[in-house]
């Protein structure tokens, strides 16, 4: 797959760089909230402007010398995405004027050595356009006076310098990617095995509960294949979640699941099985999107034996009986201990998620299924099944044609699904089966 130019956007904290890139990205994709700070790690968006695709990296406001633990990461990620980017959109607060922090950014923009280009936001009307002028003692060129909130303004112009060099490219390549999101409770070490498995510090990694707020995207490719990571924000009891940005920041997440192909769930092996991993394995199954749960900071149980890890798979079974179908994995993002079962896990549960069954054999094996164990009649009517065949996949979703929809319980179905499971495997994902109605005559 070709790659695509990097164009990073950086500036102070609150200036509308989030905005920004939602403008370009055509949805609400970044946080955007008041309080400075919200955006925290860079986060990768591909962008689309007169058939020429680039990727944005939305980056957390800078503040230079600003010695808190959060704010130095910030500084620290936004310097990275500009040794990354070959373009940087500088964006300064028409409405503030040039500040000390913006003349200190446009210093370390200078000493770059890479083109920028200066977006002075917040010019809403024809009226405020004088904004610009003083931006020129920041020498970094030709300010341009832009709208993020209304897409007014110099947006236009703005992009169509950006973008004079970059390549049209009319038909975009399928993307093959096997799309992970890696999802779970707050400080479980979701951030730490995404910076673990792409050997750099891609997101900020505190002590601080909720550190990641938004769901942010890398790709890298293993054994030829190529994977798309999303690590996201910890998702919490709704109970516990305060409206505003971490609101937002769990729905990115519960998105993320939505949009990803596998789910990789995370549990901290020090604290076991909470009620709210059941919660988030129940929104990754009603997604129909396959599952590996890894057990993390498996360094961290002391005293392990020879069947450590198979009392700790029998505790699973019992609290989570539902999910015994996932592979489980025993990692820790510290040490790096089988972290690349991930990348190997998940090829095969991607092939299951993908996999097809002919209507033949389906047949076959449900037929078998019927005969071995029929259903008990209710009120002298018993299920007949005439046939059943695949429609579908990711997840492998099954109809069953059967002169009654009503006459299969749920605990047959049950049945139906482990018996399936045990002739095609189907580990790692879950099955939809649904019953649709077909009269003896009709057959």
């Amino acid at each position: 797959m070709k790659r695509k130019p990097i164009v990073a956007i950086v500036g102070r904290p609150n200036v509308g760089k989030s905005t920004f890139v939602n403008r370009l990205v055509g949805r609400r994709q970044s946080i955007v909230d008041d309080m400075p700070g919200v955006t925290r790690d860079r986060i990768y968006f591909d962008v689309e402007w007169q058939n020429k695709w680039f990727t944005v990296i939305d980056t957390g406001g800078i503040i230079p010398g600003d010695e808190d633990e959060i704010m130095v990461s910030i500084y620290d990620q936004a310097k990275i995405a500009c040794e990354e980017a070959e373009k940087i959109i500088f964006i300064v607060d028409g409405k503030d004027g040039v500040t000390p922090v913006d003349e200190d950014i446009a210093n370390i923009l200078r000493q770059s050595k890479k083109p920028v280009f200066l977006a002075v936001n917040k010019v809403d009307s024809p009226a405020q356009a004088l904004y610009t002028s003083e931006f020129y003692s920041l020498a970094l060129g030709e300010p341009i006076g832009i709208s993020a909130l209304h897409g007014s303004g110099g947006v236009g112009d703005l992009l169509e310098m950006l973008t004079e060099d970059f390549e049209v490219d009319d038909e975009q390549e399928e993307d093959t990617d096997i799309k992970l999101a890696i999802v779970g409770r707050p400080n479980a070490g979701k951030s730490s095995i995404v910076n673990a498995l792409l050997g750099k510090q891609r997101v900020i990694v505190s002590d601080v509960s909720g550190t990641t707020r938004d769901s942010i995207d890398s790709k890298l490719t293993y054994k030829e294949q190529e994977f798309t990571i999303i690590d996201t924000a910890g998702i919490r009891k709704k109970a516990k979640v305060d409206y505003g940005v971490e609101k937002f920041a769990v729905d990115r997440a519960i998105n993320s699941i939505k949009e990803c192909d596998i789910a990789i769930l995370v549990i901290d092996a020090t604290e076991g099985i909470s009620d709210q991993d059941k919660k988030i394995s129940s929104i990754i199954t009603e997604a129909g999107k396959g599952l590996i749960i890894a057990i993390n900071k498996w360094d961290l149980i002391e005293n392990k034996q020879s069947n450590t890890v198979s009392q700790f798979e029998k505790k699973l079974v019992n609290e989570i009986p539902f999910l015994s179908y996932a592979p489980k994995i025993y990692i820790s993002a510290v040490t790096k201990q089988r972290l690349n079962q991930i990348y190997e896990k998940s090829t095969e549960v991607y092939e299951q998620c993908t996999k097809r069954i002919s209507t033949g054999l389906l047949n076959k094996i449900v037929n078998e299924a019927y005969l071995m164990n029929p259903p008990q009649s209710v009120k002298t009517k018993r299920l007949k099944i005439m046939y059943t065949t695949q429609v579908g996949t990711k997840p492998p979703t099954f109809v069953i044609f059967a002169n009654n929809a009503d006459l299969m319980k749920d605990h047959y179905k049950r049945y139906l699904e482990n018996k399936l499971r045990e002739a095609f495997g189907f580990f790692g994902t879950p099955i939809r089966i649904s019953v649709r109605e077909r009269s003896d005559k009709k057959k």
